[in-house]
């Protein structure tokens, strides 16, 4: 009877460590800056050149800075709740509401929003799908995107390298 309970005993934990470090997920907390070799940039688009992420829990804090084709850069905040729930806020004057879910199946992080912004033919918005993965070494950020408007959508992947 002895026996078997060490044996039992040891079973559990030697197998615990390994189910608790196939469960966690990838951690994308860090600073990522956008790898222009591997990244196709369209034309007269403004493009996510870096990222902040800390991840928590329950939350997102991210600072996005972006760039435009004469690099002119343009940073925000957004603390954002990962329970799909709506985040508003104003990007330079521009109301963006922003939805968050991470995905139980493979980790990654997906980002729903709509950006209102004032174009030459009046008021429009801007809607984006983004899909962050991390390579299994921690050093990738993959981001896929959807963005759309009246003037068309544009679609893409963009890769990030980790610097911190």
């Amino acid at each position: 009877m002895k026996t078997k309970t060490i044996f039992i005993v040891l079973s559990i934990l030697f197998f615990l460590p390994a189910l608790t470090i196939n469960a966690q997920k990838a951690d994308f907390s860090g600073e990522w800056k956008l790898n222009k070799e591997k990244t196709v940039l369209a034309d007269n688009q403004i493009f996510l050149t870096g990222i902040t992420i800390q991840l928590k829990s329950d939350s997102l804090l991210t600072t996005r800075l972006y760039e435009n084709g004469n690099g002119e850069q343009y940073p925000f905040d957004e603390n954002l709740s990962l329970d799909g729930k709506d985040c508003k806020i104003y990007v330079y004057d521009m109301p963006r509401t922003t939805k968050v879910s991470r995905s139980d199946s493979d980790g990654s992080i997906m980002f729903e929003s709509s950006t209102i912004f004032q174009s030459s033919n009046g008021s429009d918005t801007l809607s984006a799908k983004e899909t962050f993965k991390i390579d299994n070494e921690g050093k990738i950020l993959t981001m896929n995107f959807t963005n759309k408007s009246s003037a068309g959508e544009i679609t893409g992947t963009n890769y990030y390298d980790k610097v911190k």
